[in-house]
């Protein structure tokens, strides 16, 4: 291994580790890692301008997704859900544990983990207080289920799609392919709710008489944002059929600039407050890792643990995808 090889190791297991003990902004964390790398003479400008380029398309996925659920947050219709989502509850754990499955799975499968969940959160905390529990656990498999939704399209997470298109598979070929591993990933969780949370499972309450859900602030703007995400979702699916060839993270962007189009239009707040509350640490810390793992394929570094584990355990691949998950980052931590 060469002196360039273990300066990148080294750079990557310090950004990995500063991050793990949470000593440093995982974001400012994988800036000073690429800093490093530049003035060490390890990344150029070339690679750095290879790096943007294939962290686009995943960039541009988070980005229209997050605009068009902040899009909808003004409207009321998240308040509006929590009330007929604690209305079909009827005051069971049960249902409500359930139905956080299921109100996450379909939302998480279209739209930014990250963004759905901090979205979700107030509608959850306010049913766990209804029903007198502790919010910890459902908020828990709140995050637990939004990631395994993510499996669910080829857009539901950046990891997916960045796989995806490496491979030239479209929207609708992972609908027919790989979805259904995501849904087994969700089914598989399920049965363990009434063991992992059995104190909210058999909690059943009494709910307000007078529990009715209030009319929505801006009804023509909530019908209006629907609207975008519905055109999103559609050409999700059709887009790549179009005779103009139009893929996900086109569509991400044509939506977001809808969606702002909708905010600028009703006058209700200015595009300027939107694009402040899209969550620019997320989106430059994965732009960052992308530049480090350009470093990792300039100077060979993962196809020599690849050919590092094909000695050590051939083709078995148990082993290797243990060992691969227990160096994993993620295997112990994961980005807010």
């Amino acid at each position: 291994m060469d002196l360039q090889s273990i300066i990148i190791l080294a750079v990557f297991a310090g950004v990995i580790l500063a991050i793990a003990v949470n000593r440093v902004d995982m974001t400012l964390a994988a800036m000073l890692g690429v800093s490093t790398l530049i003035v060490c003479g390890i990344l150029t400008e070339r690679e750095v301008l290879n790096a943007v380029r294939a962290a686009g398309g995943p960039l541009s996925l988070l980005f229209g997704g997050m605009v068009v659920a902040r899009t909808l947050e003004p409207t009321g219709i998240f308040e509006q859900i929590g009330i007929r989502f604690l209305s079909a509850t009827k005051g069971s754990g049960k249902r409500f544990l359930l139905g956080v499955v299921v109100l996450v799975s379909v939302l998480c499968a279209f739209l930014p983990n990250a963004t759905t969940v901090i979205l979700l959160a107030p509608i959850i905390i306010r049913i766990t207080k209804e029903l007198d529990v502790d919010f910890v656990g459902p908020m828990v498999v709140t995050a637990i289920i939004s990631n395994s939704a993510g499996l669910l399209t080829l857009i539901g997470d950046p990891a997916t799609f960045l796989v995806g298109s490496s491979i030239g598979m479209t929207f609708a070929q992972y609908l027919q392919r790989v979805s259904l591993g995501g849904l087994l990933n969700i089914l598989v969780l399920v049965p363990l709710l009434p063991v992992v949370l059995k104190d909210v499972w058999h909690v059943q309450r009494v709910l307000p008489a007078d529990l009715q859900p209030k009319p929505l602030r801006r009804p023509l703007m909530a019908a209006l944002s629907l609207l975008v995400l519905v055109a999103m979702i559609l050409l999700f699916m059709f887009g790549e059929y179009l005779p103009t060839h139009i893929v996900p993270p086109a569509v991400a962007i044509i939506g977001a600039t809808l969606a702002l189009l909708v905010i600028y239009g009703a006058k209700i707040e200015p595009v300027e407050s939107v694009l402040k509350d899209i969550d620019w640490k997320t989106l430059l810390f994965l732009l960052f890792m992308f530049a480090l793992v350009e470093a990792f394929n300039k100077t060979g570094v993962i196809q020599g643990l690849s050919l590092g584990f094909y000695k050590w355990f051939g083709i078995n691949l148990v082993p290797v995808a243990g060992s691969a998950r227990a160096c994993s980052p993620t295997s112990r931590w994961s980005p807010p």
